[in-house]
């Protein structure tokens, strides 16, 4: 008895993978100028890449071990140094450089922040999607576990979560991705009901393509900006969920992050005379969550043309 043979899947063209690509760059071109026209989105733009920088290339941007304590020229500690040309942004009453812990806490937190706003985007599109297209009782269902996340209080069940499961970066990941998807979630939801009525969702029907095939390669494509625009309003919420958590002391203990330098401070009881030490990662959060929201703003007349024609 011979043994079947079976034949590996082809691979796609080149030239097919070619056009996929040009299309992509031309998408990502197209967006970046809508972007970079408007003046608050290019100004939260650079701030994103600045960040994004300080992220990839921190531990070799970090002048000092920052949770080493450190001396000064003539032999002291360096406790609660204002900025200077020896500690840029100054020291903490531990003697700790805050230029080394606030590079650290730029990359745990964009870290943090742009995978809650991705994972919660593909758990709020694909839950948006199924109830949009197929209604009845599918939407009726999902929609019911949307209002449930809806009556959840934001911060606290976020706590509780941490609480119960581990403060590691990992679980304030999914404590943040439990509850921030259920915005855009019903966002999609309304715009795949409007979407699936159109004349080509009802000609792929008749040609014999599949529901998944008609959700993911007709009517995903049509909401994708809506997905960039509501990715960077995750993104945005994630950054001030989570320095909230770390302030209250839920964040990750082995991990730096700007909520925890502010909560450091509030331990110390410094806060009235090292105002270095509050400003930065006050400005850093606000800088940031801004920025995302800039970028957002200037989007949304990509995810909604009639804006561009007032």
């Amino acid at each position: 008895m011979s043994t079947p043979v079976v034949k590996a899947p082809a691979p796609l063209p080149p030239g097919r993978l070619l056009r996929g690509a040009a299309l992509v760059r031309r998408e990502l071109g197209q967006n970046l100028k809508v972007i970079f026209a408007d003046r608050l989105g290019a100004f939260g733009a650079i701030v994103i890449g600045f960040a994004l920088l300080v992220a990839l290339f921190g531990p070799w941007l970090i002048p000092h071990d920052p949770y080493e304590s450190l001396k000064m020229a003539d032999g002291r500690m360096a406790i609660l140094q204002a900025p200077g040309t020896a500690f840029p942004l100054g020291t903490t009453n531990l003697a700790r450089d805050l230029l080394s812990q606030m590079i650290l806490a730029t990359r745990t937190t964009m870290i943090i922040g742009v995978a809650s706003g991705f994972v919660s985007i593909v758990i709020g599109a694909n839950i948006g999607l199924i109830a949009g297209y197929y209604g009845g009782r599918i939407d009726n269902a999902l929609m019911r576990l949307t209002d449930v996340v809806y009556g959840m209080p934001f911060l606290p069940f976020i706590i509780v979560l941490i609480s119960l499961f581990g403060r590691s970066i990992g679980f304030v990941i999914l404590a943040i991705v439990v509850v921030v998807w259920r915005t855009s979630a019903r966002v999609i939801r309304a715009q795949t009901i409007a979407i699936k009525q159109r004349q080509f969702v009802a000609f792929a029907r008749a040609r014999g393509a599949s529901d998944l095939r008609v959700i993911y390669r007709h009517i995903a494509p049509n909401i994708l900006p809506l997905l960039l625009l509501y990715t960077s309003f995750n993104i945005a919420w994630a950054i001030v969920t989570e320095a909230s958590a770390s302030f209250l002391g839920f964040s990750d203990p082995n991990a730096i992050t700007w909520g925890s330098i502010l909560q450091d401070l509030w331990a110390s009881g410094y806060t009235q005379t090292a105002w270095w030490w509050f400003l930065e990662p006050s400005v850093a959060i606000v800088l940031l969550v801004s920025a995302f929201v800039f970028v957002s703003r200037a989007y949304e007349v990509v995810a909604n043309p009639r804006l561009g024609e007032r």
